[in-house]
């Protein structure tokens, strides 16, 4: 996988400061939390297939509702 981060057409590529002093275990964890936060790898597994527009509004409509109906107590855990 490419350390780079497009953002319309534009490539960024994930730089991570280390210390000439610093453990290179370190420097490893630093680039993961950075690569996590810039959610890469969720827009790579979202383009693998493609999904309609309306079906992703509908997701969002019952995501909508299934919170909404959380907060008014509908719904027990």
């Amino acid at each position: 996988m490419r350390p780079f981060i497009t953002k319309g057409g534009i490539l960024f590529m994930l730089i991570i400061d280390s210390k000439d002093c610093e453990n290179i275990d370190k420097a490893l964890k630093k680039y993961k939390k950075k690569f996590e936060k810039s959610k890469t790898l969720l827009q790579l597994r979202e383009r693998q297939n493609f999904t309609k527009p309306s079906v992703k509004r509908r997701g969002q409509v019952l995501k909508a509702v299934y919170k909404q109906q959380l907060v008014s107590g509908k719904f027990e855990d």
